[in-house]
């Protein structure tokens, strides 16, 4: 139940901070990089939770 609610509360924090990044005054090349870095950290933390790594 545990791991869950760890891979829910990790998605959760991935959604925000890609919706946080949208909403910075940046051009739109710095934010699709920064959108990208955010998912490739977020799939590996999930991946982690899978025991996959």
């Amino acid at each position: 139940m545990s791991v869950l609610i760890s891979i829910l509360i990790t998605f959760l924090v991935i959604v925000l901070v890609l919706y946080l990044v949208a909403r910075l005054p940046l051009e739109a090349r710095i934010k699709q990089i920064i959108q990208v870095i955010v998912l490739i950290i977020g799939i590996i933390a999930l991946l982690k939770y899978l025991a996959v790594f």
